[in-house]
């Protein structure tokens, strides 16, 4: 054998073997890959700026063999470089209790520049702003989320370096300013919510560069001018929201019309809409393809209602959701929303002049939720055998002046839905009698939520509603006027997280059956 075929099959078993080993000690090495230290330390850093944590950063520690910040609480690192990729520091200030609190140095965070999602959302940073030089060095981020948690100032332009941005929420906080046109920079983003913070300036028109934008909220602001005709040029927009009153002219509802994609309106605090036919002629125009529309708080009257929805041609049958609240709206607008559609599914109609006749009420027999709250509900609506529908799951019926006649008479009604209905609401009117019990538990025995605070309730809870209710999860009796012993029956009622009998006269001890129990009770002031 000659010395260069030596040679080659020498070379070719070398690289085989070198092969062979680098396979067996991958994982190996990847398993020793732990987090960089300067961002550890950036880690604690951050930690240290806070005021409270409230346990949710009990892993972020020295010592006790838990030095890899990969293994932390809201913490993902990159499996081969030990990079923090990811820190999801969302909160929960109700359900869970644990959320961060404090004036916070974002800042600390500059070390983690292969970071690409950041949420820190629902956390309570009063006084902290959004630091323009932390911003602009994340230039990897794809998700941020800073929505809920009381960041202040404005919002810093160098935003618009984050082009691999897709989703970015900043929604309910304290910011304020003109938006940034570098925002138009962002061609990547398909989700952007600004809504509920106090912003102002005309809306850029560089927004219409974002065309990958998918969902774009800028309701609860004080923008002005009129909306860039360029946001014509989002051909995937299937989400709008706006708020106040923005310019409108006739040549708007060309370009409106170009939002094919556009599933979801929603119009808040549009206090001249009924009297823009502008507006009312974009709104008819997109109606057919709509899913979800929110008129909420425009001033629409029964005439305005007819006036939008005038062309029986653009009635929709994809509309699910209508939401028609804190207008003006009389009992005359009934016969025109079944025609808009008998499709619904959720009625939204709280706060507006409705005096209840079951001569006006129509039937929606797919509705799932239905919200009359503040309205009057004083006439006969119930006494009429009218028909809900077989669907419907939540019943909303707060402060509508309900009295035990109107609506103990209305059994049979509400029989024809109550094997669906799951969550009902007839807080804050002017039930007296406590046979609406009674009524309950022998017609609704899949309630999981039952709402009856701020009645005047009077007479003992019946030892049967514990037996028969004993699908429901949430009750709520707090102020009214029951008396009698706390019935024992809570013990059995195994389902049941939620119990509030505070300031009414009850009377007795309610340890003996709750002890070891999950639940939530507020009992304060239940004796007279």
């Amino acid at each position: 054998m000659s010395k260069k075929i030596m040679s080659s099959c020498f070379m070719k078993l070398f690289y085989a073997l070198v092969l062979l080993l680098s396979n067996a000690a991958g994982p190996v090495l990847s398993a020793e890959i732990k987090c960089i230290e300067s961002e550890r330390q950036a880690l604690l850093n951050f930690k240290q700026s806070l005021l409270h944590d409230y346990g949710m950063l009990s892993t972020w520690r020295d010592g006790d063999n838990n030095t890899d910040c990969c293994k932390w609480r809201g913490i993902q690192c990159h499996d081969e470089t030990g990079h923090i990729q990811l820190l999801d520091l969302h909160g929960d200030r109700y359900a869970d209790a644990q959320y961060l609190e404090g004036s916070i140095n974002l800042t600390s965070l500059i070390d983690l520049h292969n970071i690409q999602h950041l949420d820190l959302s629902n956390n309570f940073f009063l006084g902290s702003h959004i630091p323009e030089e932390l911003i602009g060095s994340f230039t990897n981020l794809t998700y941020l989320n800073l929505s809920y948690s009381r960041f202040e100032g404005s919002i810093p332009c160098e935003l618009g370096k984050l082009t691999h941005l897709q989703y970015l929420d900043l929604r309910n906080n304290y910011l304020y300013g003109e938006l940034p046109f570098q925002l138009g920079n962002l061609t990547h983003l398909q989700y952007l919510d600004l809504s509920s913070n106090d912003l102002n300036g005309e809306i850029p028109y560089q927004v219409g560069n974002i065309s990958q934008l998918r969902y774009l909220d800028l309701s609860g602001n004080s923008f002005s001018g009129a909306l860039p005709f360029q946001v014509g040029n989002l051909p995937f927009l299937h989400t709008l929201g706006l708020a106040e009153n923005f310019d409108v002219k006739s040549k708007d509802a060309e370009w409106f019309s170009n939002l094919y994609s556009l599933t979801i309106l929603r119009l808040d605090s549009f206090r001249n809409l009924g009297s823009s036919h502008h507006w009312l002629q974009i709104i008819n125009k997109l109606f057919r393809n709509l899913r979800e529309l929110r008129l909420v708080d425009c001033s629409l009257s029964d005439t305005d209602l007819q006036s939008l929805f005038y062309s029986g041609s653009n009635f929709s049958s994809s509309l699910a959701i209508l939401d028609l609240s804190y207008n003006m709206l009389t009992s005359s607008s009934f016969q025109l929303l079944l025609n808009i559609s008998l499709n619904l599914q959720e009625l939204y109609l709280s706060h507006n002049n409705i005096v209840f006749s079951s001569s006006f009420f129509p039937s929606f027999p797919s509705l799932v939720i239905l919200d009359l709250s503040y309205n009057n509900m004083t006439s006969s609506v119930f006494q009429g055998g009218f028909y809900f529908g077989s669907k419907l799951q939540n019943l909303y019926l707060l402060n509508c002046s309900l009295m035990d006649r109107s609506f103990l008479m209305s059994s049979a009604s509400i029989m024809n839905y109550s094997s669906s209905l799951v969550s009902l609401y007839l807080s804050s009117n002017l039930l007296k009698s406590s046979t609406i019990f009674y009524w309950l538990f022998n017609s609704t025995s899949n309630l999981r939520s039952l709402y009856l605070y701020y009645n005047m309730l009077e007479g003992p809870i019946p030892d049967g509603f514990g037996k028969m209710m004993n699908s429901l999860e949430v009750l709520d009796l707090h102020d009214n006027k029951l008396q009698g012993k706390i019935p024992s029956f809570f013990g059995n009622m195994s389902r049941l997280q939620i119990l509030d009998l505070s300031n009414n006269k009850l009377n007795g001890e309610i340890s003996s059956f709750i002890e070891n129990s999950s639940w939530e009770l507020i009992v304060s002031e239940i004796c007279s």
